[in-house]
C-alpha cells in the first residue's frame, strides 16, 4: 500500500512538472497566467489519468515480450478510442479547475472540435506514453535478468566450492585412516587415541560443512586435532610452532584450509627426513590483509616442481577454493622454496575491517 501511494505521488509530481514546462510558452507570450497555467496542468493531469489506463490495458494483454508486432497492432487499434477518451477527460479536468463549463465534458461536439487539430497531438502523446512504458518494461526486465544471472553465478560458485571441498574431505580422511591403521597392531592404545582425535576432526568438519568461511580460531582447533594424530605417529620427530597474532584470531578464513597445507608439509617435507623437523604456522595482519604462512624445514620441493602441474590434491584445491571465494583478485596463494631449506606456503586474504587495537605477537611451541 505504501509503495502504491509513493508511486502515485511521484506520478502526480512528474505530470505536474511536465504541465509547468509546457505552460512556459503561454506565460512568456503575455497570456492570462491563470488560464495558461491551469490549462497546461489540466491537459497533462488528464494524460496522467489516461496513462494509468494505457498501462493497465498493456499489462493485461495476453502477449509475450517477443510478440512486439502484435502489441503494436493492438495499441494502434486502441490509440484512437483512448485518444478520444482523453479529449473528454481533459474537458472534465478543465471544468474541475474552473476554466470550462461541465457541459463541455458531456457534449459530443467537443470531440469534433478536437478533430480539427488537438486530436493529432493527443494521438502522438498516446504513442509517446506507450513508447516510454515499453522502454521502462525492457529496462526492468534487463535489471531482473542481470539480478537472476548474478544469483545463478553466485550459486554456481558456491556449488563449485562445495564440490572442491567434497574432494578435499575424502582425501584427508583417507590419509588419516592410513596413519591410524599403521598403529593398530604396533600400539593399540595410541591407535585409540588417534581415533578419538579423528572423531573430533569429523565432528568439526560436519559442523562447518555449510559454511565456506569460519573464524581462524575454529580452523586452528581443527588443526590441533590433526596435529595430535600426527604427533602420536611421529613423536619427537615432529615439532609444531604456532605464531598467531591475537588481533586476527577471529578473522574469517576458508574452512579446512590449513590442514591440507600442514599435511603436505609433514608428508612431503618432514616424513622423508630421518630426523623429522619443524612446521611453523603463522598468521598476522599486513596492509589490511590477513597473511597466513605455513613453513617447514623438510626436504623442499623437487626440481622442476610447479603448482600448475602438481599431481597432489591439497595445494591445487586450496588455491582453487581461495580463488573462488575471492574472484576479484584480492587474495594470493603462493608456494615457494625456502632459502634455508624446506617449503613455504603463503596465503593473503582481504580483511573486511581492520582491527584498531594492536597486541603483541604470541609465539608458542606445541609440545611433542
Amino acid at each position: 500500500m505504501k509503495t502504491t501511494t509513493t508511486r502515485a505521488a511521484l506520478a502526480v509530481v512528474a505530470w505536474t512538472v511536465v504541465g509547468l514546462v509546457f505552460a512556459l510558452p503561454g506565460l512568456s507570450a503575455g497570456r492570462d497566467w491563470r488560464t495558461a497555467l491551469l490549462g497546461s496542468l489540466a491537459q497533462w493531469w488528464s494524460w496522467g489519468v489516461v496513462a494509468t489506463l494505457i498501462v493497465a490495458i498493456d499489462r493485461r494483454l495476453p502477449l509475450s515480450d517477443k510478440q512486439l508486432a502484435r502489441r503494436v497492432l493492438v495499441h494502434f487499434l486502441l490509440s484512437l478510442p483512448i485518444t478520444a477518451l482523453h479529449v473528454y477527460v481533459f474537458a472534465a479536468v478543465l471544468a474541475l479547475v474552473g476554466i470550462e463549463a461541465w457541459s463541455v465534458a458531456f457534449d459530443p461536439r467537443t470531440l469534433l472540435v478536437a478533430l480539427r487539430g488537438m486530436f493529432l497531438w493527443g494521438w502522438l502523446v498516446y504513442w509517446l506514453i506507450v513508447g516510454a512504458w515499453q522502454a521502462y518494461q525492457y529496462y526492468d526486465r534487463y535489471l531482473s535478468t542481470e539480478l537472476r544471472m548474478e544469483r545463478l553465478e553466485r550459486r554456481f560458485s558456491e556449488s563449485r566450492l562445495n564440490a572442491l571441498r567434497m574432494q578435499l574431505d575424502p582425501h584427508f580422511l583417507f590419509n588419516a585412516l592410513n596413519t591410524i591403521s599403521s598403529q593398530v597392531e604396533r600400539d593399540p592404545r595410541l591407535a585409540r587415541a588417534m581415533i578419538e582425535h579423528l572423531g573430533d576432526l569429523l565432528r568439526l568438519s560436519l559442523e562447518s560443512r555449510d559454511r565456506q568461511e569460519i573464524p581462524l580460531a575454529e580452523e586452528l582447533a581443527f588443526l590441533d586435532h590433526y596435529l595430535a594424530i600426527q604427533q602420536i605417529r611421529f613423536g619427537d620427530h615432529l615439532k609444531v610452532e604456532m605464531q598467531i597474532h591475537p588481533d586476527v584470531k577471529y578473522v574469517p578464513i576458508p574452512s579446512l584450509i590449513l590442514q591440507p597445507l600442514v599435511e603436505n608439509a609433514i608428508r612431503h617435507g618432514l616424513s622423508r627426513r630421518a630426523s623429522g623437523g619443524t612446521v611453523t604456522v603463522s598468521a598476522q595482519r599486513i596492509d589490511n590483509q590477513l597473511e597466513i604462512r605455513v613453513l617447514d624445514d623438510g626436504v623442499g620441493l623437487p626440481p622442476g616442481w610447479a603448482l600448475e602441474t602438481s599431481r597432489g590434491l591439497g595445494l591445487p584445491l586450496t588455491r582453487d577454493r581461495i580463488a573462488g571465494l575471492h574472484p576479484d583478485g584480492t587474495s594470493r596463494f603462493a608456494v615457494r622454496r625456502r632459502p634455508t631449506g624446506g617449503t613455504e606456503v603463503e596465503i593473503r586474504l582481504p580483511l573486511s575491517a581492520p582491527e584498531e587495537k594492536e597486541e603483541e605477537e604470541v609465539d608458542h611451541v606445541v609440545p611433542a
